[in-house]
C-alpha cells in the first residue's frame, strides 16, 4: 500500500521500524537510511523473517540535501520519516521540497552548533520578541509551511509522545470533553530504574541541552520564563507513585498555545531523581555541557558530544531498565456551562516494552506514535498541503490506533491537579 524511507537507526527509529514491520498491510515497502548503514542492515535481518514488509537499506548523511535528494528520487517513497537528530530537521525537509515528497517527524529543529553567528542573530532577535531563549522552538519548520504548499506536500511536526500525543490528547480534550479549555499540565513521569548512577534515556545531547536550559511555561499570552528546575511540584502518578517533578520549557506548549489561543496557561513538568540532577548539575558547572568546541591537544572537541560517548547509549538500556512511564495531560475547562478537570495519560511498562521490541519505554513511547503518524499521513486519514503540527488534525484516528498499537489510555474524570 505504501513506500516509508525512514532516516535515522537508533533507539526511536528502531521501534518505529519495528512497529511498521507489524503493519504490513499499511507499510507494504520500507527503506531504512542511515550514515551507519549496518546498523540498518542488522535491523533489517532481524525483522525481515517476521514481517511480510519489504525491507531495503542504505546510507545516506542527513546533513547532505544533495544525498538525500538523490536517495528519495531513486527510492521514490510515499513519504519521509525523519528519526535522525533534530539538527537534521531542515535539511530533510529541504529534500522533501526538491522532490515533492511528505515530510514526518517527532522533534522542532533545533541547531548543533550554537556560536553560528548568522543562527545566533535570530535566536537572540527571537528571544527578544517572543519571550523564551530556549534554542529550539518552531519557527524554522513553520516558515516552510507556504513552500510545502505550492509544493503540494504535507508536512507533520511533532508525531512522538510529548510533542506528538500529548498534543492529540489536547485536540480529543476539546473535541470529545470541552467547550473551552482554560489550562493544560503535561506530566511526563518516567519510574524507570535502568541502574546505572547517571544516563540518559534519549540522546544525551538533546537531552542534557533540554534540562539543562531555562524553564518557561505560557500563560496569559505570552511566556513566563524561569531558572532552570526553580518550580518543583510533587504528584502521584498512577501505577508510578509520588514523584518530585520541574517545570521545563518544551515545544508542544508553542504549537498549542498558537492553535489554541483560548487557553490561558500552558506549563510542562518532567521527572527527575535527585541523583539525576546532582550529576548533570555537576557536569554544567565543569563545563561539560558546553556545545561549542574547546581545545584538547590541538584538536576541537564539542565537550556535550565528547561526554555522550562517555555515558551509555539509551538504546542499551533495554535489558535492565525496570518500572513504568506515566505520560498525560491534566486539562481544565468549561463544558455546557460547569467547570470540569480531566487527565488522559498512557502508562507504559519498560520491561513490557523490551519483551516485544527489544527497548525500553522511552524509546517506545515515541516510537509507536512515529509509525501512528507516518500510517495517518500514507493512509490518507491526515491530509492536506502545508506544513501542521498533530493537534490540527482530528485526533480520533489517531486515538484509536494508540490503543491498537501498544499505547492504550486512559481518561480520568477526576483527577488530582497541579497547584
Amino acid at each position: 500500500m505504501s513506500r516509508l524511507l525512514i532516516i535515522g537507526c537508533g533507539g526511536v527509529a528502531q521501534v518505529a521500524i519495528t512497529k511498521c514491520c507489524q503493519n504490513s498491510e499499511v507499510f507494504t515497502e520500507l527503506c531504512i537510511a542511515s550514515r551507519t548503514v549496518s546498523k540498518c542492515d542488522a535491523l533489517k535481518e532481524k525483522l525481515e523473517s517476521q514481517t511480510t514488509t519489504k525491507i531495503t537499506t542504505a546510507k545516506v548523511d542527513a546533513d547532505n540535501v544533495d544525498e538525500l535528494v538523490a536517495l528519495i528520487e531513486s527510492y521514490k517513497p510515499d513519504a519521509v520519516l525523519n528519526l535522525a537528530l533534530p539538527y537534521q530537521d531542515l535539511t530533510i525537509m529541504d529534500a522533501c521540497l526538491k522532490t515533492k515528497v511528505n515530510y514526518i517527524d517527532t522533534a522542532n529543529y533545533e541547531p548543533e552548533d550554537t556560536e553560528d553567528p548568522e543562527w545566533k542573530a535570530i535566536y537572540e532577535k527571537r528571544c527578544k520578541e517572543a519571550g523564551f531563549s530556549a534554542y529550539f522552538d518552531y519557527s524554522w519548520q513553520w516558515a516552510y509551511k507556504d513552500k510545502f504548499k505550492d509544493a503540494n506536500i504535507l508536512g507533520l511536526l511533532g508525531t512522538g509522545f510529548d510533542p506528538g500525543v500529548t498534543s492529540v490528547f489536547t485536540a480529543y480534550a476539546k473535541k470529545h470533553y470541552f467547550d473551552t479549555i482554560e489550562s493544560v499540565d503535561i506530566l511526563d513521569c518516567n519510574g524507570g530504574d535502568h541502574g546505572y548512577p547517571f544516563a540518559t534515556n534519549f540522546n544525551p545531547e538533546i537531552n542534557l541541552r533540554e534540562v539543562s536550559a531555562p524553564g518557561s511555561y505560557w500563560e496569559d499570552g505570552h511566556w513566563v520564563e524561569i531558572p532552570a528546575m526553580s518550580i518543583k511540584r510533587e504528584y502521584d502518578f498512577p501505577e508510578v507513585g509520588m514523584k518530585d517533578m520541574y517545570l521545563l520549557h518544551h515545544e508542544e506548549i508553542e504549537s498549542l498555545a498558537k492553535n489554541y489561543p483560548e487557553i490561558k496557561r500552558i506549563r510542562f513538568f518532567m521527572t527527575f531523581g535527585q541523583s539525576y540532577l546532582t550529576h548533570m548539575k555537576c557536569l554544567e558547572n565543569v563545563g561539560m555541557l558546553r556545545t561549542d568546541p574547546v581545545k584538547f591537544n590541538g584538536v576541537d572537541i564539542v565537550p556535550i558530544q565528547f561526554l555522550k560517548e562517555l555515558l551509555p547509549d539509551p538504546a542499551t538500556l533495554g535489558p535492565r531498565t525496570v518500572g513504568k512511564t506515566n505520560i498525560g495531560c491534566i486539562f481544565k475547562g468549561m463544558k455546557d456551562g460547569k467547570e470540569r478537570t480531566i487527565y488522559i495519560y498512557n502508562v507504559c511498562d519498560h520491561q513490557e516494552c523490551y519483551k516485544e521490541v527489544g527497548s525500553q519505554a522511552i524509546s517506545y513511547t515515541t516510537g509507536v506514535p512515529a509509525m501512528i503518524g507516518a500510517m495517518m499521513v500514507v493512509t490518507g486519514k491526515w491530509n492536506g498541503t502545508g506544513v501542521f503540527n498533530v493537534e490540527e488534525f482530528d485526533p480520533d484516528p489517531y486515538m484509536e490506533a494508540l490503543n491498537k498499537w501498544g499505547l492504550p489510555w486512559v481518561v480520568d474524570e477526576n483527577p488530582a491537579t497541579v497547584e
